[in-house]
């Protein structure tokens, strides 16, 4: 072997040497950014589901002033006042108009939904005002129950326990409808005391088919 040709294959060598090095260099270089980044990923706080908090004293002191209008207008359907129905509609929407969602806490979709459920409370009272008899203003009483009921469960209001009721012959004996009231006993304002057929004997007709108490969550 000649110097020339030990020269060229030492010097070929080395070059293999140092592109291994270079790479079992880069390969722990690599190693270690993607473990240093699987570490941190660990560490990073996962993500939590939206709570809803408590609503503020003010918006459930309002709100419990609707639902009190609310039951006073059910309570006149139960005694067929239609005088005295129309004035607590009256009061009925003008609590609904003026509550106060922006003080509701939780996500905002629940702030829309709850506006736009206390605009619908008010334009179901509108259409109870508009009713020229009482059968007429059950049925329009009935819908914006249902409002009610679902506004009562989306801001989960927690001033008292809220109890959905139902009365299998509402409408015709045969078409049922709903109410809500603060107490399990059943005063229904379908059938109420004065009925032409039954007087005050199905006051007590209905069943609770929900209760919502929200102070318990």
């Amino acid at each position: 072997m000649t110097i020339s040709t030990y020269i060229c294959k030492n010097s070929v060598m080395k070059r293999l040497v140092l592109i291994i090095l270079i790479a079992v260099i880069a390969f722990i270089a690599v190693w270690k950014l993607l473990v240093n980044k699987s570490d941190i990923t660990q560490n990073l706080p996962k993500d939590k589901p939206l709570l809803v908090g408590k609503n503020t004293d003010s918006f459930t002191r309002a709100f419990s002033v609707m639902l009190d209008s609310y039951f006073a207008l059910k309570d006149a359907l139960v005694e067929w006042d239609i005088t005295k129905a129309d004035q607590e509609a009256m009061n009925l929407k003008k609590n609904a108009d003026s509550l106060p969602v922006n003080q509701i806490k939780g996500d905002s979709s629940i702030m829309l939904n709850a506006q736009n459920l206390a605009g619908s409370i008010s334009a179901e009272v509108k259409g109870f005002e508009g009713e020229k008899n009482i059968d007429q203003k059950r049925r329009a009483f009935n819908m914006l129950t249902e409002e009610l009921y679902n506004l009562v469960r989306n801001v989960r209001y927690d001033g008292e326990p809220i109890y959905h009721d139902r009365c299998p012959m509402a409408f015709n004996e045969t078409e049922e409808g709903y109410w809500l009231s603060n107490s399990r006993k059943i005063v229904n304002p379908y059938l109420g005391k004065k009925h032409p057929k039954y007087n005050d004997k199905m006051v007590g007709c209905g069943e609770v088919v929900d209760s919502l108490d929200f102070s318990k969550k």
